[in-house]
């Protein structure tokens, strides 16, 4: 778990082994094709939701040339590949508030085995809304400064220029938070500006937070997490566990 970030420590990361880079890049493939076929452009600039994808793909250290294959394959007249974006809910171990996004070619199988891994791991699936409420949904932009070269006034002076609604210091990264609507003219604007980002992406952020202190909820929780992450079709998974 990641846990340099209030944001960041909520949501499992996918580290930086080869094996799951390659699956991060498979899953932001997938993102990548259904904005361009729901957009009905490869253009970025004239397609507001690749846009967002590709921010986040090149945070992810995803090679431009791949970006551009996987977008030229989308636009392609061959193309087959017809995802559909599912969000399921539920709760973990102590009530974990726990939110997964999913694309998938075949709901009838991805909805059974999400709500096996919520049935042996933590407290069950949930019906639609049972958590999201308790999330907003923001633009977050996080800004390497492990170097510790960037001045913290200026990070929020061109943050808040380029339309952010909240600049914080914590620990070797500068979070940027913004409202969705304005995340790419965010993004765009500090990328102009040199900025590095360690991640960027439409996030559901908790308004509150569990903790847990029983060994068997933490170890449970945290399979539950292993078990999405690593399922083909999940994309994004978020939820409130605040781990200490």
């Amino acid at each position: 778990m990641s846990g340099h970030s209030k944001w960041h420590n909520i949501q499992k990361t996918k580290g930086a082994a080869d094996a799951k880079r390659s699956a991060a890049f498979t899953k932001i493939a997938k993102e990548i094709i259904v904005a361009v076929k729901q957009g009905g452009s490869g253009d970025p600039n004239n397609n507001s939701r690749l846009a967002t994808v590709v921010a986040k793909a090149k945070a992810a250290n995803m090679p431009n040339d791949n970006i551009k294959r996987t977008i030229d394959k989308a636009l392609g007249a061959g193309n087959t590949d017809n995802y559909e974006a599912v969000t399921y809910e539920g709760y973990g171990p102590c009530g974990v508030a726990v939110i997964v996004e999913a694309l998938t070619d075949n709901r009838q199988r991805t909805a059974p085995e999400v709500r096996h891994y919520f049935d042996k791991f933590g407290k069950g699936m949930g019906a639609q809304g049972c958590v999201s409420w308790s999330f907003d949904r923001k633009g977050v932009i996080v800004i390497d400064n492990e170097d510790e070269e960037l001045d913290e006034e200026t990070v929020m002076m061109d943050a808040l220029e380029a339309g952010a609604e909240d600049v914080e210091a914590d620990g070797p990264v500068f979070e940027v938070t913004t409202d969705p609507d304005s995340f790419n003219d965010v993004v765009k604007a500090l990328e102009e500006k040199g900025y590095t980002f360690e991640s960027a992406e439409i996030e559901m952020v908790p308004q509150n937070y569990v903790t847990m202190t029983n060994e068997d909820d933490v170890r449970s929780m945290t399979k539950l997490l292993d078990m999405l992450e690593e399922n083909e079709d999940v994309q994004n998974v978020w939820h409130n566990w605040q781990q200490d």
